[in-house]
């Protein structure tokens, strides 16, 4: 008997065994590549002795202690290090111990920021979220997500925020062309934020590319500009989930890097500390913090974890092998490799019908159709066939579904550890192409 609660009973769970580099090894010493960091989480790879050895070091020092009686040294550098890749302006660090607490950190900061800065009777508390969104597990978070799948059994237990559509070129929600829909997705936050009314809204919090719940959407270029100018004329603060996107994957230090633009408070986790320690972290901009402390004195909110000695050695350590490996820089450099690479792959398959993404983020959307964009029946389970095929060929990949009506839709993100290389990418796409190969010819049988 499995004594561990299992995250799905109907799943067949790999042993794995050991890790090194980008590859993981089961129990039978077969290798498998992490086509997908675990879920965008083991940037640097597995085993990486630098960062083993500085966390070892920190447990010889001091292994925990409660942050309302103790600060850290550790946690100063680990901070001032992340602080270093944010964008400018965005410079105090709140750790936590991973995305859903970092998100839901940021929503009560921000009706934190008004009330301190307002006084007791502002009405400015709610958050808009997206519809294809994915901000966390917590009933804070799963109130602002979109993502129906995972939610739609708890949402009896939490109180609805606003949404508005995500920005999903491939199957417009307004049926227009890029090229001629003149950002039609960046607008429809101003009507959503004048139909509740700005006195209400406190922020709006979107990934910059969408992740796990549709695969990589990649907004139009002006999309984020505009964001960040109907949030500032409403008075909204912006908040950017990086959770997925930070620290590296798209190639900038964060994905609002590509666009120029400067949120309020970032949500960041997966990367931060690449799997060696849970963790997570909220960054916030000067004048948020400056407010909080010029009025309560405090932010009113934390976590037994929250800035902890060990998670924040192994930020340190991360940061540190990330800058003098150029990391960042290789994902820049080699991720237009992957992506055109995978879009070379789409051209021959018949069930690959949109690959997007930035950098390390690549998402593959499949299709019964190439021509009408119609999707495999729910029931097909057409993401599960294409894992499946692909760790026969020993790459895994990081399916996900229901994107198109909240039920229906395929899609899986690749998005290896960001230290790979070119001559590994190239082994990554031959087995991606053997592995989709085996399952367009089983889904189309």
């Amino acid at each position: 008997m499995n004594h561990a609660f299992p995250r799905n009973f109907k799943s067949e769970y790999l042993k794995a065994e050991k890790g090194a580099g980008i590859y993981i090894f089961d129990a039978d010493g077969k290798e498998y590549i992490d086509g997908c960091s675990g879920a965008l989480v083991s940037n640097l790879g597995h085993c990486v002795d630098e960062v083993i050895e500085a966390v070892n070091q920190q447990y010889k020092k001091l292994e925990f202690g409660h942050p309302s009686r103790w600060s850290f040294p550790i946690v100063e550098e680990a901070a001032a290090a992340v602080a270093e890749i944010a964008p400018k302006g965005l410079d105090t660090v709140w750790f936590v111990s991973g995305g859903s607490e970092a998100v839901e950190s940021a929503l009560k900061l921000a009706r934190q920021y008004f009330y301190d800065r307002d006084g007791i009777y502002t009405s400015k508390s709610l958050t808009i979220g997206r519809w294809n969104s994915f901000h966390g597990n917590t009933l804070g978070t799963m109130a602002v997500g979109g993502a129906m799948s995972r939610r739609r059994i708890f949402s009896p237990l939490f109180k609805e925020s606003p949404k508005i559509e995500a920005t999903y070129c491939y199957r417009c929600p307004f049926g227009l062309k890029q090229e001629s829909c003149n950002t039609r997705c960046a607008y429809r936050l101003e009507e959503e934020i004048r139909r509740v009314g700005p006195q209400y809204i406190s922020s709006f919090i979107a990934e910059p590319i969408v992740g796990s719940t549709v695969g990589a959407l990649v907004p139009p270029d002006e999309y984020w500009p505009i964001v960040r100018d109907i949030c500032t004329k409403y008075d909204v603060l912006l908040i950017a989930d990086e959770v997925m996107t930070g620290c590296g994957r798209t190639g900038k230090g964060f994905a609002v890097d590509n666009w120029n633009v400067v949120p309020d408070i970032i949500a960041t986790a997966k990367g931060l500390a690449a799997g060696y320690v849970p963790t997570g972290g909220m960054i916030a901009s000067t004048s948020i913090v400056d407010t909080i402390r010029n009025t309560s004195g405090g932010f009113m909110h934390g976590h037994t974890y929250n800035s902890n000695p060990i998670a924040a050695a192994a930020v340190v350590a991360v940061m540190r092998y990330m800058k003098e490996h150029k990391v960042i820089e290789n994902v820049a450099r080699n991720g237009e490799y992957l992506i055109s690479g995978v879009r070379k792959i789409a051209a021959e398959n018949p069930i690959i019908g949109d690959v997007r993404g930035k950098g390390f983020m690549c998402g593959v959307e499949i299709v019964k159709d190439k021509d009408t964009k119609a999707p495999f029946e729910k029931g097909v389970g057409a993401a599960g066939v294409a894992t499946k095929e692909c760790i026969n060929a020993g790459l895994i990949i990081y399916p996900s579904g229901g994107m198109i009506d909240g039920v229906e839709g395929d899609n899986f993100l690749l998005a290896p550890p960001l230290v790979t290389t070119k001559e590994e990418i190239d082994l990554i796409l031959e087995r991606l192409s053997k592995g989709m190969s085996a399952a367009s010819k089983k889904l189309l049988k």
